[in-house]
């Protein structure tokens, strides 16, 4: 049996407070000794620790029964994530989103939390605590931006238009190859690509209209099971180029690759376009 997430506000209000408590007061402030690489080019810092440490603890009392993995307890031991494998709820974490941004004191950083089980999202909140954007899926029930003060705002992703006229995020590599077809003036390529450097940011502006598209390869879950999920409820189509599969939450790191964009179509063109440079 699949169990009922909790309340969102009551998620909401808890990843709030510990925004407030654990990352907000260290965001420009960071000591040198709250800074590390967990392996090069790795970093984490004091915040995504109290946050996590924060989340770990609080998670399970809305919702009994419940587990967390977060990803810095995985960084320390990859086992943890085989509870995402097993019959529970789990809660997937990321404490700190985007930790380069936020060590360097760039304001694009965001709390993801993703109810997991069976394979499936259940419930996703991404919330960025600089701007105070939150928004919410679960199945069915559409994506949701939560911090408006006139109530909750349905969301929807841009509608499908030409890749010209489309932005969207990309990885360094990709970004290349367009800037290189560009400098070649090979026609049908997207308006702008650019990467936030924080995949809840981005999965925030696909479903708040400011992005088209976006692609990831290796996939974690606390990077992107809430995403996906806050994605497809805001109208969106997403799946895996290498055999156009939906992404499923498991206790491993998924290598390949997802694509999403505003419709079926736009996807098949997006792929397209990608493969050929």
């Amino acid at each position: 049996m699949t169990a009922t997430p909790p309340d969102r506000y009551a998620v909401d209000r808890l990843i709030r407070q510990v925004a407030a408590a654990a990352i907000l007061p260290r965001f420009r402030n960071l000591a040198e000794d709250d800074i590390r690489e967990k392996k090069p080019g790795d970093l984490v810092t004091a915040a995504d620790e109290d946050s996590e440490r924060r989340l770990t603890a609080a998670l399970p009392d809305l919702l009994p029964g419940s587990r967390v993995v977060g990803e810095e307890a995985a960084s320390r031991d990859e086992g943890v994530m085989a509870a995402l494998d097993g019959p529970d709820p789990v809660w997937v974490v990321d404490p700190v989103d985007g930790t380069h941004n936020f060590a360097h004191g760039k304001d694009r950083f965001a709390v993801i939390v993703a109810l997991c089980q069976h394979g499936a999202v259940t419930a996703a909140w991404i919330h960025g605590p600089t701007d105070g954007t939150t928004v919410w899926a679960a199945p069915g029930q559409g994506a949701w931006r939560l911090d408006e003060p006139e109530g909750p705002r349905r969301l929807a992703v841009n509608p499908a238009r030409p890749l010209p006229d489309m932005t969207g995020s990309l990885g360094y590599r990709w970004r290349k190859k367009v800037q290189q077809a560009r400098e070649a003036e090979r026609p049908g390529l997207p308006a702008k690509v650019i990467r936030a450097g924080c995949t809840g940011w981005d999965y925030a502006d696909l479903a708040l209209g400011r992005l088209d598209f976006a692609q990831y390869t290796r996939l974690k879950p606390w990077d992107h099971a809430a995403g996906i999920l806050i994605h497809a409820e805001a109208g969106g189509y997403n799946a895996l180029t290498e055999d156009g599969a939906a992404y499923r939450v498991t206790g491993q790191v998924d290598p390949r690759t997802i694509l999403l964009a505003p419709d079926r179509a736009s996807w098949q063109a997006m792929k397209d376009l990608l493969e050929s440079l």
